[in-house]
């Protein structure tokens, strides 16, 4: 329950599904590139996909000086819902 309870937290915000929704389409992206293409900075970037990766609902590879992020392929079925209709 605790784990269902933070991944929902985690999905429960405007940002974070924009963030959601911008790597289903793009497969992958670096906090520079979502920041940038959402138009958020790159600490609000950081901060709404660190909470993803925590959730675990993201994976991040690290390249050099920036993470690189993208959908785990592996999602509970309510994630695996919740991207059907993003």
């Amino acid at each position: 329950m605790e784990k269902l309870t933070k991944t929902l937290k985690a999905v429960a915000n405007e940002r974070r599904l924009a963030i959601l929704k911008y790597l289903k389409k793009n497969q992958r992206a670096s906090v520079d590139e979502i920041a940038k293409n959402l138009k958020f900075s790159f600490a609000a970037a950081s901060k709404h996909l660190l909470i993803l990766w925590r959730a675990d609902i993201l994976q991040r590879e690290q390249k050099s000086f920036y993470g690189v992020y993208s959908l785990k392929g592996e999602q509970a079925p309510i994630i695996k819902d919740l991207l059907s209709k993003l």
